[in-house]
């Protein structure tokens, strides 16, 4: 039957079981035209990309839609749920023209469970049976025409990693649409009063889709409920009827259309002795985040350098080629100093999420989950809550929100609470900053970075937290509700560097895009604050420096350098003297008595407030203030300036390990993030959890940096 829309524009849905390749392929067609929504309605992000594919004589435009993963069409979490209601409502506006189910073709019996539901929902669709190289390796023979046959649908195989069967399957997206020519599985005797009571509620519903439909009646209308309670009717004895006769139509299809067996590859199961052992699994995954920490630190060292001494030399030749005025400040010492805040922690970012990528990507993630489940379940998190947990390593946000895998409510609540203990990416310009001078640069065992071995036991640090805290609220807490975890663990594959560099480039683009804006619009107000004052003290300041600055301009080279050390000396006091009776120094003198016991002083306290907006604008901060205070004619990169910074009026050191130390707690610890906020009240309907956290991790970090200044001091 033709359906052929007469749309100049084909939306396409990718559905599939995880691990499955959906990523692959939808990356494959959209590359970097991909983008980030959610779905209207809720807070579940959908990745959409559009690409015009033309097959010999014919092109269309293309919207491709790649919904979260699901094992069936009946939803046991959150993303599977709005998957669903994509490919079932008729009037959801995300609903596509064509479904592409991606299948794992050396793992096709429990695939075609999915795509027999899909293909009874009779609306145009495809298989794309994934990993043909692999499936052939294991001595998979799928007879590809007789499935299509069977199935009743155009069936494609490729190989999204090698590109293989891409242009056949092109041609089948730009094909006039075809309804699927058979059903998968006669429901007729299965509740046939059910059916009878939804198609008068919906006379257009016939067969499955009726079923399926009393199954999801039942759960959501107290009308229908009450309607098919009368009968006798079960939700769950139909599902699991249903499940058997499908069961039975997956195994005769892979009888006739399959050869040799798949077997799991010996790589695979030699890798899992070890992975997944209960000793040798824990130790392999310590000693791999190990790896990745010192790999960040002492890797991204060079190009922040390099980024470091270009901003410098940036700076200095705009100060010397633009002339003195408000204009020429603002420009260099509030947006350039800004900017360099940014930019020079992208190699960090970039390497975090290269690590991440390639775990994800190679299957052991989901080996991480597996052994973990027992360690998590005694502290009240489920197995899943871990994948959260270390996607939190790179956003709280979007690792609150992949929370919507768990059913468990109790378990789910639990997890978005903890989750902003976990380090992520916007801590990282922090830690690198605080730990260059509270931590020194030395080497254990003639190679390992203490100053990354720091690095990782901050991210141990939050963890640890991070269970402790779920434990006492699992005590808090009440629910009878109980909860399983399942989880397929895919082959072990060499990671996809296309894959892996998309997700690199859309997280620094994320990074620098979104919480570059808001630095450099914070570090323009700090250095509006921090360059004007109230009252008559400012001005008899500013006067000063006048004098001072020209005394130095009329003896640069007169070669009397006691008064040249005399004149500078007084310049660095009223630059201090400045900053201190600015706008920015009246708001940091407001909060200093509160954070005086932990070691912090007013300039400290600015970047504190600033830094709600989104933890890295500390950084931001710092450089505006102290750039805001600086000597022009010997600027230097935030981090030395901060090791080199003594009180005017003491000598001593400002930012001494004490310090450093107990602002790292501060922000292994804090809630600091907006973002993160405004997700957690999203995510639990409501005020009272977000506030409940905001306030825990604020005495806790208080705590936690009080105790460690005091013992350090």
């Amino acid at each position: 039957m033709d359906n052929q829309t007469h749309s100049s524009l084909r939306r396409v849905a990718i559905v599939g079981r995880p691990n499955c390749g959906k990523s692959t392929l939808f990356n494959l067609f959209t590359g970097l035209s991909q983008k980030t929504a959610n779905f209207p309605g809720v807070t579940v992000d959908k990745k959409v990309g559009t690409t015009s594919i033309r097959y010999k004589e014919t092109e269309m435009d293309v919207q491709f839609v790649d919904l979260p993963g699901m094992y069936s069409l009946y939803p046991r979490s959150m993303d599977e749920e709005v998957a669903v209601r994509v490919l079932t409502d008729n009037d959801n506006p995300d609903r596509p023209d064509l479904t592409l189910i991606v299948a794992d073709a050396t793992n096709l019996r429990h695939c075609l469970f999915l795509t027999g539901q899909i293909i009874d929902l009779g609306s145009p669709c495809v298989l794309v049976l994934n990993m043909m190289d692999e499936a052939d390796k294991a001595g998979a023979k799928i007879n590809i025409p007789l499935l299509a046959s069977r199935l009743g649908i155009p069936v494609v195989g490729i190989s999204a990693k090698e590109e293989r069967g891409i242009d056949e399957l092109k041609q089948v997206l730009v094909a006039p649409l075809q309804l699927p020519a058979e059903i998968f599985v006669d429901t007729s005797k299965i509740c046939p009063e059910a059916v009878e009571i939804v198609k008068k509620v919906n006379p257009r519903l016939r067969g499955w889709k009726a079923l399926y439909q009393a199954t999801r009646m039942y759960a959501t209308n107290p009308e229908m409920q009450q309607e098919l309670a009368k009968i006798g009717f079960s939700p769950a004895a139909a599902q699991t009827e249903e499940s058997l006769l499908r069961q039975g139509t997956v195994g005769k299809i892979i009888a006739e259309c399959t050869g040799k067996a798949t077997q799991r590859p010996e790589l695979t199961t030699k890798l899992d002795r070890i992975l997944t052992h209960r000793v040798w699994g824990y130790v392999v995954f310590i000693a791999i985040l190990f790896l990745i920490f010192q790999s960040i630190f002492i890797l991204a060292e060079y190009p922040m350098t390099w980024i470091e001494s270009g901003f410098l030399m940036l700076s200095n030749w705009c100060r010397g080629l633009m002339p003195e005025g408000i204009l020429t400040d603002l420009f260099i010492d509030g947006i350039l100093a800004g900017l360099s805040g940014v930019v020079v922690f992208v190699p960090q970012i970039a390497l975090l999420f290269f690590f991440i990528a390639i775990l994800e990507d190679s299957g052991y993630m989901a080996r991480v989950s597996f052994i973990m489940d027992r360690v998590m379940r005694r502290f009240g998190l489920h197995g899943r809550s871990l994948i959260p947990l270390i996607s939190g390593m790179a956003c709280a946000v979007p690792a609150i929100m992949s929370t919507r895998t768990i059913g468990n409510w109790k378990e789910r609540l639990i997890t978005i609470f903890v989750t902003p203990l976990m380090s992520c990416s916007a801590r990282l310009p922090v830690y690198t900053l605080l730990i260059s001078f509270a931590i020194p640069e030395k080497t254990v065992l003639g190679f390992m970075s203490l100053q990354g071995i720091a690095f990782m036991g901050l991210y141990l640090l939050g963890f640890a937290f991070a269970l402790l805290s779920a434990f006492a609220l699992r005590l808090i807490v009440k629910s009878k509700e109980r909860s399983w975890f399942m989880m397929e663990l895919p082959v072990y594959r060499v990671p996809q560097w296309r894959n892996v560099l998309l997700t690199i480039i859309e997280k620094v683009r994320i990074f620098l895009f979104d919480a570059g804006k808001v630095i450099v619009i914070i570090s323009i107000v700090l250095w509006v604050l921090s360059s004007y004052g109230p009252g008559r003290k400012f001005e008899s300041i500013e006067l000063d420096l006048d004098q001072i600055h020209a005394s130095l301009a009329e003896n640069e080279h007169s070669g009397n350098d006691s008064l040249l050390a005399q004149l500078e000396t007084q310049r660095q006091l009223l630059e201090s003297q400045k900053l201190e009776s600015s706008y920015a120094g009246h708001l940091g003198k407001i909060i200093e008595p509160a954070i005086e016991p932990l070691g912090f002083d007013w300039k400290i306290g600015i970047s504190l407030i600033t830094s709600f907006a989104a933890r890295e604008v500390f950084v931001g901060t710092m450089a505006t203030i102290y750039s805001s205070g600086g000597d022009e004619e010997n600027m230097q990169p935030i981090r030395e300036r901060l090791k080199t910074e003594r009180n005017i009026r003491t000598g001593e050191l400002v930012y001494t390990p004490a310090t450093g130390a107990s602002l790292l707690m501060f922000y292994v610890f804090a809630l600091q993030c907006m973002s993160t906020i405004a997700v957690v009240k999203r995510e639990t309907h409501g005020w009272k959890w977000p506030l409940i956290q905001f306030f825990y991790m604020g005495a806790l970090a208080w705590i936690m940096s009080f105790l460690v200044y005091n013992l350090m001091r």
